[in-house]
């Protein structure tokens, strides 16, 4: 088994390292420091797994899930999180994320969580899981941004945390024009008039880090 570790702390990667050599003694382990060594390390192909910081020193959020994704979508991606919050757990999986693992667990279920993602399966904790199931019989489809396509979701969060739509339109391999036709959609079905009232809304509904929007 060939599995490539995106973190950006070595102590962590040591650890995850550890472990997994402790269940699959013979597994080769690429390890990777940001996004850009990761899919550097990717294009040599043969990798069965990947684990990812969700957060990394040239990629926040969704987007690495995003960007490992398009550059490797046959491959299970385990996402590790220092985020607890729920709606960040559902977009990865509804971006293709096979599982969905929060770091103050990852040493207690990382080997379960790669066993399950490698055997075709996806993952969540049982506490993330007890947390999906309150928000579903709380939620009753009532969010507005659950209306949102998963594109128009992603120009929302960078808005939300001030990118400018240039940089959005790189990052997500579009044009301008049609990350600003992205941005009136979100606009009309969220029911705000600006980018300000876009990073409030984000703000309430916890769907980016405040500090991210200072």
């Amino acid at each position: 088994m060939k599995i490539l570790l995106v973190e950006d702390h070595p102590l962590f990667r040591a650890g995850m390292r550890q472990a997994i050599l402790g269940r699959w003694p013979d597994a080769a382990i690429d390890e990777a420091g940001t996004l850009s060594e990761g899919l550097e390390s990717m294009r040599g192909g043969g990798h069965h797994l990947v684990v990812a910081d969700l957060n990394l020193p040239d990629s926040a959020g969704l987007e690495t899930v995003a960007r490992l994704r398009r550059a490797v979508p046959a491959v299970p991606l385990l996402v590790l999180s220092l985020n607890t919050e729920t709606v960040y757990a559902e977009r990865a999986l509804q971006m293709g994320a096979a599982g969905y693992l929060t770091k103050d667990r990852a040493a207690e279920e990382l080997v379960s969580a790669l066993e399950h993602i490698a055997a075709g399966g996806r993952y969540i904790s049982a506490a993330l899981a007890e947390h999906f199931a309150n928000l579903l019989a709380d939620r009753r489809g009532t969010l507005l941004h659950d209306q949102l396509s998963q594109q128009e979701y992603r120009v929302l969060v960078m808005l939300a945390a001030g990118r400018r739509p240039g940089e959005i339109a790189e990052a997500m391999h579009l044009s301008p024009k049609t990350v600003s036709t992205y941005r009136s959609r979100v606009l009309a079905k969220l029911d705000l008039d600006s980018n300000a009232e876009l990073t409030r809304y984000c703000i309430t509904h916890r769907l980016i880090d405040p500090l991210s929007a200072l």
